[in-house]
This record gives structure tokens, C-alpha cells and sequence, in this order.
């Protein structure tokens, strides 16, 4: 990495005016950083005889975290393809009625897809607050301001995740399906902020 502990082509690429890696991506990228620093916790716990009761349970939530930064990473890959179809959707002539037809239902497709790999980032990112939870609870003393950061990255992609569903469904003519996926992101936020916002509440209070 030309010296550089941190590899910064995504960065760059987020940072160009190429249309993907954007929010999406972004939002995945803040959840593996969420997933990384309380994975951080974890092994800053784990072989610490003050924590013995709760080392089996630790090296299980450092699995799943592995897990779901190894899916985020995949995520960020997913939401660019599905940009793909939605950026050429957009992009198709609509000079006649059937030109009209075939773009509206290029973009209803993408449109699919476009709000589902959101979700799942939602979904995991979610997955990676209720660790942060444990680990803010039951992991290293030293690491507890650890912990509580890496709630609110998560909730951060949480959050940021959400803004593409609330833009996809806004163009989607199946009312039903855009319900669907209203319901399903407002109640993964509803889930996940308010458990980002307690272990954040609650490492304040035992650091100051």
C-alpha cells in the first residue's frame, strides 16, 4: 500500500464523479468499519482471564462479525451492479410510446434491485449493532469508547442505507411492493438506531 496503512482506491473512487461507488457503497464501507473496530473489542478481550465467563460467547460474535464484514464487502460490489440497470433505465430514449413502454419497465426492474441490496445493508448493518451491544457490555473495559464508536458507525450506515430505499421507492409504480420495502426499512431503522443509541448513551455514562 506504498506505505500507507490505508488503501485508499475506494475512497478515491467514492470521491470522482463516477456515479457508483456512492451512497450505497459508502454505506456498506461505514458498516465494515463499525464491524472491524468492535471485532477490535472482541479480541481485545478474549484470553483475559477477568472475561473468562464470556469467552465462548466472544469468539462467537468475532465469527459473525467476520462474517458480516466479509458480506458488507461484497455489498458494496452488489449495490454498483445494481446501479447499473437503474443508471441505464434512466438513460433510454423515450420518443414514442413504446420507447416510453420499455423504459418504464426497464426501470421498474431495476428499481428491485436497486432497493433490496440497501436493505440488506440495513439488515447487516443491524446485525453488526446487536454485537456492538454485547461487546459494549460484556467486552474490555479498555475498549468500551471502542465499542460505543462502532454503534454509531453502524447506525450511521444504517441510516445512510435507507436514503436509497426512500429514493427507489419514490419511482416505483407497484405501490404494494414500495410499501413493502417502506415497512421493512422503517422497521430495521426503528430496531437499530434505538439499540445504536443506547450503548451510545450507555458508554457516555460509564466514561464520564
Amino acid at each position: 500500500m506504498n506505505g500507507k496503512m490505508v488503501d485508499t482506491e475506494f475512497i478515491e473512487a467514492l470521491a470522482s464523479k463516477a456515479p457508483t461507488p456512492g451512497g450505497g457503497g459508502a454505506s456498506a464501507y461505514a458498516g465494515v468499519l463499525a464491524s472491524a473496530l468492535a471485532s477490535m473489542v472482541g479480541n481485545l478481550t478474549v484470553g483475559k482471564k477477568k472475561y473468562a465467563d464470556v469467552e465462548e460467547r466472544m469468539q462467537a460474535e468475532l465469527v459473525e462479525l467476520a462474517d458480516t464484514r466479509e458480506h458488507l464487502l461484497a455489498l458494496i460490489d452488489e449495490d454498483a451492479r445494481a446501479f447499473e440497470p437503474l443508471a441505464a433505465a434512466y438513460g433510454m430514449p423515450k420518443g414514442s410510446d413504446e420507447e416510453r413502454a420499455a423504459q418504464s419497465a426497464a426501470l421498474q426492474a431495476a428499481l428491485v434491485d436497486a432497493c433490496e441490496v440497501p436493505l440488506e445493508i440495513m439488515a447487516t448493518s443491524v446485525q453488526v449493532i446487536e454485537s456492538c451491544v454485547f461487546m459494549a457490555r460484556h467486552g474490555s473495559v479498555l475498549a468500551l469508547s471502542d465499542a460505543g464508536a462502532a454503534a454509531v458507525l453502524a447506525k450511521a450506515a444504517l441510516q445512510a442505507a435507507s436514503l436509497n430505499v426512500v429514493i427507489n421507492i419514490g419511482s416505483m409504480d407497484d405501490a404494494e411492493r414500495a410499501e413493502g420495502y417502506r415497512n421493512q426499512m422503517e422497521d430495521l431503522l426503528a430496531a437499530g438506531c434505538a439499540m445504536a443509541d443506547e450503548v451510545y448513551a450507555d458508554v457516555v455514562k460509564r466514561l464520564s
